[in-house]
């Protein structure tokens, strides 16, 4: 009988520098962001440039008016730092305008830990310094929430009126 151990490279596959195992599988890395109610995980793998968010193109995101604000990463960073990944989103809780920009934080963030991971430091200092100079909101979570209600009036700080007779 022959028996030999299987080294490294049976189990591995070199790709173009990048690692991928025997099955086929493509780094990824997977990211979220918050804002209020609304959380967006965002996956990023290499692929041809594909922005989705659940399951449908980003040029195609609701509402209008807010499209821009899913853009910016994109326009930040150039078209050409997206060429050779795709993102895949799913957002869900809150309203449109805080899915919106949960999913803005989500795309960011992706790119950002993908360049780190899987391309190199160095570039992922650029696109992080071109993000947080822009605007912070991009890769930090606001930490507002909602107050809660209390008794004696009918909102968190409000009071219900006073009358003496």
């Amino acid at each position: 009988f022959f028996f030999s151990l299987p080294s490294a490279w049976d189990c591995c596959v070199c790709v173009l520098g990048i690692m991928a195992d025997t099955k086929g599988r493509v780094p990824l890395v997977q990211c979220f962001g918050r804002k209020k109610n609304s959380i967006a995980v965002a996956s990023c793998r290499r692929g041809k440039g594909l922005i989705k968010v659940n399951g449908i193109p980003i040029e195609l995101v609701e509402p209008e008016a807010l499209r821009f604000k899913v853009f910016e990463p994109v326009l930040l960073l150039g078209r050409q730092r997206f060429e050779n990944v795709d993102i895949r989103c799913r957002v869900r809780g809150g309203g449109s305008t805080t899915q919106i920009f949960a999913l803005r934080q989500a795309i960011a963030r992706a790119i950002v830990a993908y360049n780190q991971k899987h391309v190199d430091e160095m570039s992922k200092r650029e696109i992080k310094d071109a993000l947080m100079a822009y605007d912070r909101t991009l890769l930090v979570s606001d930490p507002r929430r909602c107050e809660p209600k209390k008794f004696g009036g009918r909102g968190a700080r409000a009071r219900f009126q006073k009358s003496y007779r």
